[in-house]
């Protein structure tokens, strides 16, 4: 066993080590023979990428940091702003040609490497390693808004105001830090909340090259780029996520205020939790003075000698309430917002202060542990309490790290599933997985325990504001129905609006309702839905009817075409019976209760049912045509893509080859085969594609057909195998890949699936592995040029851009390809197939890992899209208001993290995609 192997063996993720050592052996063989003569720099590397596989795709992108950590790794202490904007200096010098807000992002991130391994080795306290984190995000800032001040001096002059004497100065700024940033407690991937203040009203001299404007002007375009520069995302993420959303007014408020106007806010109109806030500010960078000015003239407010110690508990726990409401979560453990979590130890320490800091100006300290210890020492928490806390924060603190520093997110969550949580409690230097789940038991049961205990005197108070402020629904009792008009103030101004015009009457009872409530507020379809056709509202389900039934689903819609009288009922029926299930299944969709593999597999069912309905409707108009009764149609409906793969989503097409066999004998004379089986299209399509006043079910797309749009809509089976045999190009091979039977005649249909699967693999074969791969590349970048914008575009098209969608299909099907590994029935998602290359060898780990986290999470951000904005393929502007919707859904914490997630993805795709196809 050589050194890097005995290294690995006992990380908590030797197969990363291993992974990253074969990766940086291929890219740069140089440095990979340099470090393996530096145990002690090796080791350290090793254990880095064992924890963090952001960490390991840093380093093996900028492979010369191994030697910067080799200097740093043996620094001990944290180092000061004033040093890393020394390092900062350097480091911009040294990438002189890389835009300013890319080069502070690849700053901050080098730093926190050195950073992260002082923290796994325990080298340093857990306040030192938010102290050190914090310090570097002051530089960060400290340094943009030098950097914007100097081009906004030169563009527009000095700003200036006048002072007590009647002379001309310098006009001031600071960037204020709020929350963990202003108390000094940042973790790994925080956002940094910020509020810009300015001294004075004034205007700026006429020196630059533009004409002055007043310092109102001037420092709101400064706060604008420095949070640009700090704050903008790129492909390689951005320094911080900047959120300016606790500045006076909010969302509507000006980026920057002056001093005197700020503390009118915060002393007249702010909120109790606004003014709660302030408990952890200070300058981050600019001018420090200018704050301390600030809040002298706040500071009484904040902790005011007026409020009650009851009024002061019953604040803070009304704030807590409204977390809790709003960040449920059944995906894991929250270190942060959970019971006993992070945020609990927080508001444990504020609230005593708010109770009695007004009175005692020694309480008066933002850094959660020196508070703590200030609170004990005036008995506030007894000696056991401040232990239990004290131990608590570290351990959550450092488990809140772990999870952060793994992939750079802003997340908070010890998944559930068990494989995780044992490389979690790994990482955090337990031996098992039941001591580590047992140690963070009793620390989450001690702060809930004191959580309790310090707001007891606030409950009663608490409860009232809670229910006030939080619009809880009334019990309707032993009701059994409730009519909506009666409480349509709890719905929605479009769907009231409906209701009003409409005379259906309609009845929905308190689970009906929850249920409704819970799904409206993530997916405007369905208000939409409802608001189109009101009495869909009879239809949602209830909780406890649980999953929808998808053994029913054919059932349903046979019932519906076969009690009709005519073609057109038919088609109506159908239409209304498959609108009330698509919608029962949304509801259950967006209100969480069932999971995403769900969905999609009710979802392809239900598309499979319809398949069935359609050709019995075709089935019913040709006998009525032909004065005949057509009992069996030979004709099957063989799926590609999603269909195929059986993956349907909310507004997928329904991708179709449609192949028939022999006439039965009774029909013969009746009419040529040729036209009865275009007629059974043409019936068929129109059942399930054509729009109605009742609306429409899919969109059928024939155009893979032999010969395409040239060719029949239907074609006999033995003439589609032999086109695929002898004449189906390479890019139609990597759409048969996928080909199954759907729906007909299912003896026919089976049968050309395992023929057509034969000939495809066995053509593939013949073709060698270049033609298949420059083919694959060639179809691939044509839709990439075609479909995904133009190369200016902001939008993001995460199926036919780069890094999107089609590069897994694409890398997933021509390895199928390549190597002869077919789908089989209990083989078709996109994921299981990926599993299966990998277990056979077509796929290397490290490029499945990135296609099928990839994948994951693509999948699970387009079905997000489809059912919040309908079919898109693009991701809407990061400002858009559902985002933050789909994040939370996603288990992200705000949008910025959606996007910063997205652009890691896309990136690992595209560079497995190259691997894959031999680019």
């Amino acid at each position: 066993m050589n050194t890097a192997e005995n290294l690995a063996r006992d990380l908590p993720d030797p197969d990363s080590a291993g992974r990253f050592l074969r990766q940086l052996s291929e890219q740069h063989p140089s440095n990979f023979k340099k470090l393996q003569k530096k145990e002690g720099l090796l080791s350290d590397v090793l254990t880095l990428v064992s924890y963090s596989p952001l960490i390991a795709t840093t380093l093996l992108q900028n492979p010369e940091y191994f030697w910067w950590l080799d200097r740093k790794r043996r620094e001990r202490g944290i180092r000061t702003k004033e040093e890393l904007l020394e390092s900062l200096a350097r480091f911009s010098l040294t990438n002189s040609q890389v835009p300013y807000n890319i080069l502070l992002a690849r700053f901050r991130r080098r730093e926190l490497t050195r950073i992260f391994l002082a923290d796994i080795r325990r080298l340093l306290t857990i306040a030192e390693i938010t102290e050190g984190i914090s310090n570097l995000a002051d530089a960060i800032l400290e340094n943009a808004v030098r950097f914007a001040d100097q081009e906004l001096q030169n563009r527009y002059g000095m700003p200036q105001q006048i002072d007590d004497k009647g002379r001309q100065t310098p006009a001031a700024f600071a960037v204020v830090s709020l929350g963990k940033l202003g108390s000094r407690e940042l973790n790994y991937s925080s956002d940094i909340d910020l509020l810009f203040i300015y001294s004075e009203e004034g205007t700026t001299s006429t020196t630059g090259t533009r004409d002055s404007v007043t310092n109102r002007e001037y420092f709101s375009k400064l706060a604008e780029n420095v949070s640009r520069l700090v704050g903008s995302q790129t492909g390689e993420g951005a320094a911080y996520r900047v959120d300016l959303r606790l500045r006076p007014h909010g969302r509507v408020g000006p980026l920057a205020m002056s001093v005197d106007d700020t503390v009118r806010y915060y002393t007249g109109e702010a909120h109790a939790w606004e003014r709660q806030v302030l408990i952890r500010s200070r300058a981050s960078a600019g001018n420090a003075e200018l704050f301390q000015r600030f809040f002298s003239q706040v500071e009484s407010t904040v902790f005011s000698t007026e409020m009650t110690v009851e009024q002061a508990l019953a604040n803070v726990r009304n704030s807590k309430q409204k977390i809790d409401v709003q960040n449920r979560d059944d995906r894991g453990y929250d270190v942060k917002l959970g019971r006993g979590g992070i945020r609990e130890i927080e508001f444990i320490a504020q609230a005593l202060q708010l109770a009695y800091g007004g009175r005692d100006r020694w309480l008066r300290t933002p850094h959660t542990l020196i508070s703590l210890s200030r609170l004990a020492d005036r008995g506030l928490l007894d000696e056991s309490e401040i232990t239990q806390l004290y131990d608590a924060y570290n351990f959550l603190r450092r488990l809140e790290h772990v999870l952060q520093m793994e992939n750079g997110l802003q997340t908070h969550t010890v998944p559930n599933e068990h494989a995780r949580r044992l490389i979690i409690s790994t990482r955090m230097h337990y031996d098992s997985l039941s001591e580590f789940e047992s140690i963070l038991a009793a620390h989450s049961a001690n702060v809930r325990r004191i959580f309790d205990r310090v707001f007891a005197a606030a409950d009663e108070n608490t409860r009232e504001v809670a229910s006030a402020n939080l619009k809880i629904a009334p019990d309707s009792g032993s009701a059994d129905v409730l009519d909506a008009h009666a409480s349509s103030d709890e719905l929605p101004r479009e769907i009231q609006s409906s209701l009003e015009k409409s005379d259906v009457l309609v009845r929905v009872d308190p689970a009906q309702r929850e249920m409704l409530a819970a799904a409206i507020g993530v997916s405007p379809r369905i208000t939409a839905m409802i608001s189109a056709a009101p009495q869909l509202i009879n239809e949602v389900p209830r909780f406890s009817e649980g999953q929808a039934n998808s053994l029913s689903y054919l059932a349903i819609l046979m019932s519906a075409v076969e009690d009709a009288r005519n073609f057109g009922e038919r088609i109506a029926g159908l239409r209304r019976a498959w609108s009330k299930l698509h919608f029962e299944l949304m509801v259950l969709d967006a209100a969480g209760k069932v999971s995403l593999s769900e969905v999609k597999l009710l979802q392809t069912r239900l598309a499979e049912a319809s398949i069935a309905a359609a050709l019995r409707s075709a089935q019913f108009e040709l006998s009525q045509k032909l004065g005949h009764n057509v009992a069996e149609l030979p004709m099957a409906i063989m799926g590609l893509g999603k269909l195929g793969s059986g993956g349907i989503d909310y507004d997928s097409d329904l991708d179709l080859i449609i192949v028939h066999g022999d006439v039965e004998p009774s029909l013969s004379g009746k009419i040529e085969p040729a036209e009865l089986f275009a007629k059974a299209v043409e019936y068929f399509v129109t059942a399930l594609s054509s729009v109605t006043r009742d609306g429409s079910l899919y969109r059928i797309d024939l155009r893979l057909r032999p010969y395409g749009r040239n060719g029949r809509s239907v074609i006999a089976a033995d003439g589609f195998v032999e086109y695929v045999e002898a004449e189906a190009a390479i890019w139609e091979l990597l759409a048969f890949v996928k080909l199954r039977h759907a729906g007909g005649d299912q003896i026919l249909g089976r049968v050309v699936e395992a023929k057509v699967r034969d000939a495809v693999h066995r053509r593939a074969l013949d073709a060698g592995r270049q033609q298949l791969s420059e083919e694959t590349l060639r179809i691939r970048t044509r839709l990439e040029q075609e479909r995904s914008g133009t190369r200016n575009s902001r939008d993001i098209d995460i199926k036919f851009g780069p890094g999107g969608m089609l590069d897994i299909y694409f890398a997933v099907r021509y390895l199928q390809l390549r190597d002869n590994v077919p789908d089989d029935d209990s083989v078709r998602s996109t994921g299981s197939v990926l599993t299966m290359l990998r277990d056979r060898g077509s796929l290397g780990t490290a490029d499945f890992e990135a296609l099928n986290s990839g994948y994951e999470f693509l999948s699970a951000l387009d079905h997000e899209l489809r059912l919040t904005f309908g079919r898109t393929t693009r991701l809407p502007h990061e400002n858009h208001s559902s985002l933050p919707v789909i994040a939370r859904r996603m288990s992200l914490a705000s949008n910025r993290e959606l996007l910063e997630a997205l652009s890691i993805h896309r990136i690992e795709i595209r560079g497995a995609f190259e691997r894959v196809v031999d680019v």
